[in-house]
């Protein structure tokens, strides 16, 4: 298993306010994360950090033995409720949140938690596929066919997302399991790049693109050549 990943501020935000980590783990799997936050100048900044340290420091804490999805939930909340907390305890931070998508990808099995509209797909030779679903306005009204897929890239409250990490006391993320075979990836990222990259653009890069260690730093510059409007951060995960 390996793993890459990438943040940017972009081309017109003053202020990175995503957040991520990736790394390999003592039994050759991979824990990785992406956080995009939310609520004014330093709180999206300060809740998008918040969630990447408290969910990898216990994740670390966690009864290994312990079933994946359980683990992962855990270490979530525990970001969620700390967040919470902090927003309503400091007045700077009120209203702050952060997307979440996280991956502990093994030999045969990732499994994916996401809230908010960050994303995972799925990539290999044989295509692309969004694993998570947004939590988000635009999305609701594609599934109620509202709108297709192409007008809800450009839709003007593309970005009012309905669900966020420390919104709320109780986390209410989804739960995603994606079998792996050797040879596949995950992309995870930040809607600074799914906003201004299609995902044709990013099946090619993985695929054929060039090395897979310089393909997220492809990714951000395609989004920065287009003008990067917000914040970028792209993880790829490789079974």
């Amino acid at each position: 298993m390996q793993v890459w990943g990438v943040t940017d501020r972009g081309a017109v935000r003053q202020q990175n306010q995503d957040a991520y980590a990736a790394r390999v783990l003592e039994d050759d799997r991979v824990l990785a994360l992406v956080c995009d936050g939310m609520g004014g100048a330093r709180a999206g900044n300060v809740a998008s950090t918040m969630a990447v340290e408290l969910f990898m420091e216990h994740f670390d804490k966690g009864d290994p033995d312990s079933p994946e999805e359980e683990r992962m939930g855990h270490a979530a909340s525990v970001a969620n409720q700390a967040v919470f907390r902090r927003s309503v305890e400091d007045q700077d931070c009120a209203g702050m949140g952060t997307t979440m998508v996280a991956v502990l990808a093994g030999p045969s099995e990732a499994v994916i938690l996401n809230e908010g509209d960050s994303r995972a797909y799925h990539i290999n030779s044989e295509g692309i596929v969004l694993v998570t679903r947004d939590h988000s306005l635009v999305e609701d009204l594609v599934e109620r066919g509202e709108l297709t897929r192409e007008q809800a890239r450009t839709h003007p409250h593309k970005n009012l997302i309905t669900r966020a990490l420390g919104a709320e006391p109780i986390l209410m993320a989804d739960c995603f399991r994606q079998p792996l075979n050797e040879g596949d990836y995950l992309l995870l990222c930040s809607d600074g790049l799914s906003n201004v990259v299609n995902e044709q653009e990013m099946l090619y890069e993985v695929i054929h693109g060039g090395r897979d260690a310089h393909c997220c730093q492809r990714l951000l510059d395609i989004a920065l050549s287009r003008g990067a409007p917000d914040n970028v951060t792209v993880v790829l995960v490789k079974r």
